[in-house]
């Protein structure tokens, strides 16, 4: 009996973040090793089709960095990184496009839909356009090429606006289309900061293979529960924000500035860390708010 009242507990605990976040967008993006991890994949997306079922406008946008290395290995095209990002020369391109659109975009709707979700595929060269991704090198000699690579420029969001509005979650792969007509590749966490900021999201989650910004990599007790925007310049000058983390910091503060309302980091390795994250008191990752 006492379980079962503990479970009443838990839905108690919840019901003024269900009625808060009732009819709001929440862009949730995952990628990289937990999609590796077909039992981590399969808790995420019952916890997306939970939002559904609870009056939440869950977006879903996902990478597939190891399943593209393994077809580009297959197709015999080396796998390149540049800063973290891959090198996409055209041929790679076409391979990235497909195993991205139709390789694992497709799955990841069919279970949600297997949850009783209502989700439908958004290839993100339908609604994004890109620039070709160019920098200086840290000499500021050199300008740095990746190929089809691109930054998001625009999101046309009215396609994930209709899919919302009647109770579909959008699947989105973090693809652009260029003013040459061609697709570029996007970096997943690129592709979901432009469309929380285009969406004015409530929330955007991502979820990662680390319980969140940590001050000591070895130490998940150094987790950092919140951030606030102020802190974030301090917080990289001390190197606690580095490596792959910056970037991704840097990309939160963008979509805060943009209009997005919270950012959530968590660890996706967590069973239901995104229900944890969103529906109670503690949470159990890094928010990062203005």
């Amino acid at each position: 009996m006492q379980r079962i009242i503990e479970k009443a507990s838990v839905l108690i605990e919840a019901m003024p973040y269900f009625r808060k976040f009732q009819g709001e967008a929440v862009v949730v993006k995952f990628g990289g090793s937990i999609m590796d991890d077909e039992s981590c994949v399969e808790s995420i997306l019952k916890d997306v089709a939970f939002m559904s079922c609870v009056g939440l406008r869950p977006v879903l946008v996902h990478g597939g960095g190891k399943a593209i290395s393994a077809a580009l290995k297959k197709a015999n095209i080396p796998s390149e990184f540049r800063e973290g990002l891959r090198v996409t020369p055209e041929e790679a391109m076409q391979v990235v496009e497909q195993v991205l659109n139709y390789e694992i975009n497709p799955p990841l709707v069919q279970e949600l839909i297997k949850n009783d979700c209502k989700a439908r595929s958004i290839h993100g060269d339908d609604i994004m356009t890109a620039k070709r991704l160019s920098r200086m090198d840290e000499d500021g000699v050199a300008e740095m090429d990746w190929g089809f690579v691109g930054e998001v420029t625009h999101v046309d969001v009215e396609p994930i606006q209709a899919f919302l509005a009647v109770g579909i979650t959008p699947v989105v792969t973090p693809l652009g289309r260029g003013a040459d007509k061609k697709p570029y590749n996007i970096n997943a966490d690129s592709a979901a900061v432009a469309i929380a900021a285009a969406l004015q999201a409530r929330k955007l989650v991502f979820l990662s293979d680390v319980p969140g910004l940590l001050g000591d990599p070895e130490d998940s007790s150094s987790l950092f529960s919140s951030v606030k925007i102020s802190e974030v310049e301090g917080l990289i000058k001390r190197g606690v924000i580095r490596g792959g983390m910056l970037p991704k910091i840097n990309g939160c503060v963008d979509a805060l500035r943009a209009g997005v309302r919270k950012i959530h980091i968590i660890d996706a390795e967590v069973k239901h860390s995104l229900l944890l994250e969103l529906f109670t008191d503690l949470g159990v990752g890094t928010e990062i708010v203005v």
